[in-house]
């Protein structure tokens, strides 16, 4: 039976996709790192830290180490939120029918908890979530599953009775790999990929979200 809800943020919640691959391109081409826009959709729903080491281990570059990179790159996406506030489609009317539901619901993200917050609080978000995890202090980010177990056990409750809702094949997998159901709202450029077919439901946006559909994964 299903008890709770669990969501993903940048790319679902947040349109800050575009803030970190702008951020991306920006940061690694200062430091002479050739780097399009394409190019930053090969680490999408990584965790920062372990894109900026992908990066550095196909063009290394010299004076500044992995963790100040990562942190010039969190800082810019940072201001732009702050700046543009852009949340996404149906993001409150998806939290509030999970909560009508009656199911406890959590957000589980690959950002830095300082991102989050910050994010959450530009989004006017921050009561909305019983439990917020990070993947920043764990050994491994999404697609590991341990951000997703871990937002199971701060709910109490089992991973297999949670649904997660990820906008990246990463994060996707991550859930899938927690033994939770998975639903997948890609972005509309790549609802093609053939990858989402591990997914319970793929949806266009949080929108489609309501309680037959919610009933449909019992």
């Amino acid at each position: 039976m299903l008890q709770a809800a669990v969501f993903d943020m940048d790319g679902l919640l947040v349109d800050s996709e575009p803030f970190w691959q702008r951020a991306q391109v920006d940061i690694f081409s200062s430091l002479g790192v050739q780097i399009t826009l394409q190019d930053t959709l090969q680490t999408m729903g990584l965790r920062i830290d372990h894109v900026v080491a992908f990066w550095y281990s196909k063009q290394p570059w010299e004076g500044h180490d992995i963790p100040t990179v990562t942190e010039m790159i969190v800082s810019r996406v940072e201001a732009l939120i702050r700046e543009h506030k852009p949340m996404l489609p149906g993001v409150i009317e998806a939290i509030e029918t999970c909560h009508e539901y009656g199911l406890k619901v959590a957000l589980a993200s690959s950002s830095p908890m300082r991102l989050i917050q910050s994010t959450l609080e530009a989004l006017s978000l921050t009561d909305k979530f019983a439990a917020v995890l990070s993947a920043e202090p764990l050994r491994f980010g999404k697609p590991h599953p341990e951000v997703y177990i871990n937002a199971a056990d701060a709910l109490g409750v089992p991973p297999n009775a949670c649904v997660a809702f990820e906008d990246s094949v990463n994060g996707l997998l991550a859930a899938k790999a927690a033994q939770m159901k998975g639903i997948a709202v890609p972005e509309h450029a790549y609802s093609n990929d053939p990858r989402w077919a591990i997914a319970d439901r793929k949806l266009n946006s949080l929108l489609e979200v309501n309680a037959t559909l919610l009933d449909s994964l019992r």
